[in-house]
């Protein structure tokens, strides 16, 4: 098997997902059908044979050693991103390649640099798969749809933020959450069914359908949980009840602590004090392999590098002062542990009180460990995204009875 797929970030289609994705699309008869980055066009083939002949369809790859059109579709040999096809369809239909530009997808700097310049969406550390959305909208007719699996991380995260705002107002959105759909692939899926022209947001639970054998009492359909008329492109979580009622009554961890990144490892390893070596004053650079439910493991050096223990500050300044630390990433948990003594470290979230803020720094930790917290977590978010971001952190709920002090972590 080549290995461009993997390059290009491909993933396979199950045929009962493409099957799913098929029973949820529509085009008028004698409309134009595209599946871009479609290999041997598995979404054309099922949608012909679910809705028969009467279309014009289109196949479209950027890459010939896995182009294989059926001969009734019109190829196209192009980069979707940067096709003009001069045309506009009325269903665009299929399974985006996902990557970041930086990490696995293997592009030109020229490429790349289109990419940028091409995309309004593009924020952050983008992802293929954003391009594709926005550059299939873009080629809708009025009142066409598009429907695509995609990752789940759109929903909430911050580099999608321009994304979901542009889908609000281009059109009606449905997101269909499917959980890990892929076997033997690390992906958490939606699949996205969007509608030029409208506003909104649904979005389904489909979590329990199965794309494999049958369920056996009967196939299952997907539960509308969540309808927004009035959607403009927020974060995307699912209506748990006892997580927003959590939010209700409590306080916005965002409300009473300042909320830090830590040095990355670059920043870490181009400082002139770090050091590779254990010596007089120094210690080792922590990482979130140190950080445990409520305690921190101060001795084992996994980072593999030691920073001046009084010169802490000269690396971040609010590493000189004991405080919270949050994991970024532990998948799907919050994990959370009070840092008494103020050690270097690379990466994770680093929170300290603002200006009269109290807080028992016991309870806290206490709290944010507590498998009410893992709830509320797991219940608004699922598996979306394995890590925790700064949004999701600021919104995380204490109750209100647990900052009465004006002396914090006293």
């Amino acid at each position: 098997m080549p290995t461009s797929p993997r390059t290009l970030g491909r993933v396979s289609t199950p045929g009962p997902l493409v099957d799913f994705m098929v029973s949820l699309a529509e085009a008028p008869k004698g409309g134009k059908v595209l599946e871009p980055a479609c290999a041997h066009a598995p979404f054309l083939r099922a949608f012909r044979e679910a809705h028969g002949t009467g279309y014009r369809f289109h196949a479209l790859e950027v890459d010939p050693l896995v182009f294989d059109p059926p001969p009734w579709a019109e190829a196209h040999l192009e980069d979707f991103l940067l096709w003009e096809p001069g045309t506009a369809f009325h269903l665009i239909l299929g399974n985006p390649p996902y990557g970041a530009l930086g990490a696995g997808a293997r592009f030109s700097p020229e490429r790349r640099r289109l990419y940028r310049e091409r995309f309004a969406t593009w924020h952050g550390r983008y992802n293929l798969y954003g391009a594709f959305l926005e550059k299939g909208v873009r080629l809708l007719e009025a009142g066409g749809m598009l429907v695509y699996v995609v990752p789940a991380g759109w929903m909430v995260l911050e580099e999608f933020r321009k994304l979901r705002a542009f889908l609000s107002r281009e059109g009606e959105t449905e997101v269909y959450y499917l959980g890990r759909a892929f076997p033997g692939v690390k992906v958490v899926a939606a699949v996205v069914r969007f509608r030029k022209g409208g506003r909104g947001l649904r979005l389904y639970d489909a979590e329990g359908l199965r794309f494999g054998a049958p369920p056996p009492n009967g196939p299952l359909q997907p539960a509308l949980l969540l309808e927004d008329p009035a959607w403009r492109g927020e974060p995307i979580r699912f209506p748990h009840p006892q997580a927003l009622e959590m939010e209700r009554k409590g306080v916005p961890l965002g409300a009473l602590f300042h909320i830090h990144f830590a040095a990355r490892s670059p920043q870490v390893r181009a400082h002139p004090l770090t050091r590779t070596a254990p010596g007089p004053g120094l210690v080792p650079v922590l990482t979130g392999r140190n950080l445990r439910p409520g305690e921190i493991d101060y001795e084992t050096p996994y980072s593999g590098l030691y920073f001046p223990k009084e010169a802490v500050g000269l690396l971040k300044p609010f590493y000189a002062t004991p405080h919270l630390v949050v994991a970024n990433t532990r998948h799907y948990r919050v994990v959370a542990a009070w840092d008494g003594r103020a050690y270097p470290w690379r990466e994770e979230f680093h929170l300290l009180p603002k200006a009269g803020v109290g807080v028992d720094g016991d309870a806290l930790v206490a709290h944010l460990n507590s498998p009410e917290v893992q709830a509320y977590y797991r219940g608004l978010y699922r598996e979306m995204v394995p890590h925790l971001t700064r949004w999701m952190l600021e919104r995380v709920p204490l109750p209100k009875d647990m900052a009465p002090d004006p002396n914090p972590f006293a």
